[in-house]
């Protein structure tokens, strides 16, 4: 169902309060908004970031490489709370002038290098360390597909369906229907390949993997729009299979706790600056979470 009432204006003018989820820091122009520094911490990698699907790629991605014994992996991860418009301070917005988390510095050249964009800080991690992502070329161009599959498809689930299933002020019929079956559409690409391959890109864990898992795991799984019954994702066994199997994952159980700020006390690490963060700073959450 649309609005009989709207008609577009000839210029589009912006209403700073529609009472949309983020209207209050949502906005038409780039750009700084206020001035603040970033913090750095004594690690190689220095990452700015929050707990959601796009920032636990990275964080994953991260304990995975540590997991395989790559120092120049250690990092420190700072919050960054994109509901206070944190990301639209000066010194982050000069690591990424698109103001999305997650955001990256590679301290480890000189100068440091930026890298923004998940997927692309992905991709340069893995080429960085010469993990997770396959040496083979027809098998390294299958895994970059998929990888740039996972950059152009989420968008619509989550600016599209996500939005107007979840966040957008009305309900309207029209662009829950049509995200709604791109979505299905995306989930039955994935089932078909999960068919017939333990991984996204075959039977190699894989950047593609890591960068897949986050949303569309966590979407048949109820854990972001609360939408499992809606979509019937009971019927995507073969991403049900695939989703629980990364799940176990030491690394990723560590990795999907980072800069998270909701859920059980036990799974939210705000920030991370060693590995005995996962231990201290959780059982710290426990004891306070007791204490109330």
């Amino acid at each position: 169902m649309s609005d009989p009432t709207y008609t577009p204006p000839r210029v589009w003018i912006w209403n700073k309060d529609d009472g949309a989820a983020f209207s209050n820091i949502n906005r038409p122009i780039a750009g700084p908004t206020h001035e603040k520094e970033l913090p750095r911490g004594k690690h190689p990698m220095q990452l700015y970031s929050l707990g959601t699907p796009n920032g636990i790629k990275v964080t994953v991605m991260l304990e995975e490489l540590l997991a395989l014994g790559f120092e120049g992996a250690e990092y420190d991860a700072f919050l960054i709370n994109i509901g206070e418009g944190e990301q639209f301070s000066s010194g982050f917005v000069d690591i990424n002038p698109n103001s999305k988390i997650p955001a990256l510095l590679d301290c480890s050249t000189e100068p440091p290098t930026r890298v923004f964009e998940s997927g692309s800080i992905l991709l340069y991690l893995a080429e960085k360390f010469n993990a997770f992502i396959p040496a083979d070329p027809a098998k390294r161009a299958e895994c970059l597909s998929w990888l740039f599959w996972q950059m152009g498809s989420v968008p619509f689930l989550g600016g599209g369906f996500g939005h107007f299933y979840a966040y957008a002020p009305e309900k309207f019929e029209y662009p829950i229907n049509r995200y709604t079956m791109e979505v299905k559409r995306q989930l039955d690409v994935l089932d078909r390949q999960l068919a017939n391959h333990r991984y996204i890109a075959g039977d190699e864990y894989t950047i593609a993997d890591i960068s897949i898992w986050p949303w569309y795991g966590s979407l048949v799984k109820g854990k972001v729009y609360e939408a499992a019954e809606f979509l019937e994702a009971h019927t995507y066994q073969n991403i049900l299979r695939w989703t629980d199997e990364i799940a176990k994952r030491p690394a990723v159980k560590r990795g999907r706790k980072v800069n998270r700020t909701s859920g059980r006390p036990e799974d939210q690490l705000r920030e991370r600056h060693d590995a005995s963060d996962f231990e201290t700073k959780t059982q710290d959450k426990l004891e306070a979470a007791e204490g109330n």
